[in-house]
């Protein structure tokens, strides 16, 4: 691997972004290929990176709970095809199994529990405000710290599914909250303990916790507005850590990767059967062009002719990426401790030049570029509004579309039916709309959640 080129390409990135601290570590055959921490995980008190430095994981974590839920399958103590109202009767979608939980096509649009969910830790902290891409608020209402909060507030909304279970592929956080609950009742403890004992614990995964120890080499935290800062308050949802809770090292999720890679097995321990492996890699729901999902994990079929595996994750001070090759027992994993900035690409540039390709060359591909009149350009006109707090709108200036995202303003690029490219922070992103029965436009789909047109 050509470490110097690697280098320069993610420092010009960590400068761009004012990155403060990145770990960077790729595993190929069960060796460490590569590792390497740039800049601190304390800035002010100039305290380096290393690959026991723990950060946050954010939705990295959902492949520990898809991981969870397959061993108590596995163990008989529940199905992925159950109803979810069997272990959770206040759940009132009845069509719904606890594998549309895993797929995200239970047919809940998204919510804005997760506001409640984590309004101590807002409370606590005015660096909420900078958290980039969504508008969060101070909710005024009673905290949600519980499972049966987090049901009885689901069920109180008179929220439009966006199609019966199994229908619509749309990231919820919440039905991947209340996964939780079902391991704590299919396994009779806690969701953190099952997931501490019955994965961390055999993995030896001793930097990885949903409660930092002292002795963990742990990262300030970061925000931005204009500049940079320290933010040391971590945001903690009690009922919702089975979507984004966990914190780690690189060195623990390089061992975690071996899993997936191995048929289930890592560190000499067997954690899951390869049939089951095999259940979470596959693409089971379309996210979109050339992208699927499995449990827990995003599959992309062709990854320069072999299966493309990850996840990524971001929460505030969080911008984290897990992705494997399994047929070529490659591994990479990058962590951060700053939200919105492109941490998939550092990983992708490694991963390329690890492979003898150029950093910035890129695996995705889209539909081909369309020509679209300016008569059906304006059926896309409107504000789209996600009750989780991401909001977008689309306008006709002259006959270019054009996209506001996070107060930015992109020139949007037809590709497919109804789909668009926007530029954001130098990678393309997918926008698709979503028309009606009567071909009326009602939804967008974007960052994998669909939300209405207000």
């Amino acid at each position: 691997m050509d470490q110097r080129l690697f280098a320069s390409f993610a420092e010009d990135i960590i400068s761009d972004y004012q990155i403060p601290g990145v770990a960077v570590g790729i595993n190929h055959k069960g060796r460490r290929a590569y590792e390497k921490g740039f800049g601190y995980r304390d800035k002010e008190e100039d305290l380096p990176v290393t690959s026991s430095t723990v950060f946050g994981l954010a939705s990295i974590t959902k492949s520990f709970t898809c991981m969870a839920i397959m061993q108590l399958h596995e163990q008989g103590k529940l199905h992925i095809h159950d109803p979810v109202q069997q272990y959770l009767p206040a759940f009132k979608i009845k069509e719904a199994t606890i594998h549309h939980f895993m797929t995200h096509t239970s047919g809940l649009p998204p919510l804005d529990s997760i506001m409640a969910a984590n309004k101590r830790s807002f409370d606590q902290d005015p660096s909420f405000q900078d958290y980039p891409g969504v508008k969060l608020e101070h909710v005024d209402r009673e905290p949600i710290d519980t499972y049966a909060q987090l049901l009885d507030y689901i069920a109180s909304l008179d929220a439009e599914l966006l199609g019966k279970p199994g229908e619509v592929f749309s990231y919820s956080n919440d039905c991947y909250s209340l996964l939780g609950a079902i391991i704590e009742k299919a396994s009779g403890q806690s969701y953190e303990s099952y997931v501490d004992e019955h994965i961390l614990q055999p993995l030896g995964m001793i930097h990885t916790s949903f409660f930092p120890e002292p002795s963990f080499e742990l990262t300030m935290l970061y925000a931005k507005r204009t500049e940079v800062y320290p933010a040391p308050i971590w945001w903690d949802a009690p009922a919702m850590r089975g979507t984004g809770g966990l914190k780690s090292s690189l060195d623990d999720m390089l061992r975690y990767t071996e899993v997936y890679l191995n048929g289930g097995e890592s560190a000499g321990k067997r954690l899951l059967t390869a049939e089951s492996v095999k259940a979470m890699m596959t693409p089971h729901v379309k996210m979109e062009p050339g992208k699927y999902y499995g449990y827990g994990l995003m599959i992309t079929p062709d990854y320069y002719g072999q299966k493309l595996v990850e996840h990524g994750g971001s929460l505030k001070a969080i911008s984290s990426l897990m992705a494997m090759v399994p047929e070529r027992k490659l591994a990479g994993v990058v962590l951060t401790n700053l939200a919105g900035v492109p941490a998939g690409k550092i990983l992708h540039g490694g991963l390329n030049v690890h492979e003898g390709r150029h950093p910035e060359e890129t695996h995705v591909s889209h539909p081909p570029a369309l020509s679209v009149k300016v008569e059906m350009l304006k059926d896309y006109e409107g504000t789209y509004r996600s009750l989780e707090g991401m909001n977008l709108a689309a306008w006709l200036e002259g006959e270019t579309l054009l996209i506001q995202y996070q107060d930015d303003t992109y020139e949007a690029t037809p590709t497919g039916e109804d789909g668009f490219l926007i530029n954001v922070r130098g990678e393309n992103e997918y926008v698709r709309f979503i028309r009606d029965d009567n071909d009326v436009v009602r939804y967008v789909a974007f960052h994998y959640r669909q939300f209405p047109k207000v």
